[in-house]
């Protein structure tokens, strides 16, 4: 019962976004929304959404905490995967912007370097969406 609840305060919420929002941006923010709850099912505890340093470039889409660990999660989301699976886009030069948010978060939250993963949660919309989590889908230079 709860679960459906969910969907259906998910569909209101998408609805309504989609009249004000470009679409990418509101089926993006679908997909973070799908991925949070996900991730929280898998026991992780989110601690911020669309995170971003204060100078710099950069965005975290979510931020959580799994046991010991402090969890960089990023989100794509796409309609279909006829272009091939959303995870694709995550090239070299978004690990890198990542990992410079990524370092400021973790420096301001006193974290040691060693104790941060990056996931990958893919979201491929349709009735039901499907989901897909990839734990510690890339490593970074520890040094950055």
């Amino acid at each position: 019962m709860i679960r459906w609840l969910l969907g259906l305060s998910d569909a209101v919420r998408h609805r309504a976004r989609s009249r004000s929002w470009p679409a990418d941006r509101a089926a993006g923010r679908r997909g973070e929304d799908l991925a949070h709850r996900y991730i929280e099912r898998l026991g992780m505890t989110v601690v911020a959404r669309n995170w971003q340093p204060s100078a710099g470039k950069g965005e975290i889409d979510l931020v959580a905490w799994d046991a010991e660990r402090l969890v960089f999660v990023e989100v794509k989301a796409r309609s279909g995967d006829e272009f091939g699976a959303p995870e694709r886009n995550v090239d070299a030069q978004k690990r890198e912007a990542l990992a410079r948010a990524a370092r400021n978060y973790a420096r301001r939250a006193g974290v040691a370097w060693d104790r941060v993963r990056f996931d990958l949660v893919s979201v491929v919309f349709g009735d039901p969406p499907r989901i897909s989590h990839r734990k510690d889908a890339f490593r970074l230079d520890r040094t950055l």
